[in-house]
């Protein structure tokens, strides 16, 4: 029986995994995954209860008891449902950001989605995008990717992105915002945001995502 495909595609904030990943599982004939979405579900369900996403044993009791789901959308996508409904609306506010950013640290919150992410993957087969996709998801996919472009290019594709979907913050607030992401995410305890040498390298600094895409699916053996 042949295996799934899985696509792995890790790296920081900024540099264009969930707009390349979409277009690459469209490329491929795969269900994207944006694992990222999942932790944004559980810590907007923090938020709401008013548990600061610091108290770790509130979130984890939280993270146990909330009905996170992948659903599956008419193009074969996974989408994120909590409680039944999605939540691709509400999850994408900088709060959410930071506080996704902290409940993510937290070993037993990663095994709970984890093991859904590894269920529905398995299954379906699927592009993944978010920091331990290689490392700790799916380590044994040959398809490891790891992206990653200069600071002041990952500032600006956030800067804009956020003020395209109707959420302007200052550029500093962007600066901080992204800096601190990164240096929780290098150094937390459990599944840091990593690679090695079995992820192919891709600098995305002055390639376009048509470029990104292109790179994998040639790596992938699915280039033009």
């Amino acid at each position: 029986m042949t295996r799934p495909l899985i696509v792995a595609i890790d790296g920081p904030s900024g540099v264009g995994k969930s707009t390349a990943a979409r277009q690459l599982a469209q490329r491929l004939g795969l269900p994207f995954m944006d694992t990222g979405a999942m932790y944004r579900a559980v810590a907007l369900r923090v938020l709401e209860a008013g548990v600061s996403p610091y108290e770790e044993n509130a979130v984890v009791g939280i993270a146990g008891e909330a009905d996170v789901r992948l659903g599956r959308r008419e193009d074969g996508s996974f989408e994120v449902l909590l409680d039944g409904e999605p939540v691709e609306g509400r999850i994408r506010t900088p709060e959410v950001g930071e506080a996704t950013s902290a409940i993510s640290a937290y070993p037993e919150v990663r095994r709970r989605l984890v093991r859904l992410q590894q269920e529905a993957a398995g299954e379906f087969g699927a592009v993944l995008e978010g920091r331990d996709i290689g490392t700790r998801v799916f380590p044994d996919t040959p398809y490891k990717f790891f992206l990653d472009s200069r600071p002041e290019v990952r500032f600006q594709r956030r800067f804009e992105e956020l003020a395209a979907a109707g959420r302007p913050v200052s550029y500093e607030q962007v600066v901080e915002e992204i800096t601190r992401r990164d240096q929780r995410d290098s150094t937390r305890a459990d599944s840091p945001l990593t690679r090695d040498g079995s992820y192919t390298f891709i600098d995305s600094s002055d390639l376009t995502i048509d470029d990104v895409v292109e790179a994998m699916a040639r790596a992938i053996g699915k280039g033009d």
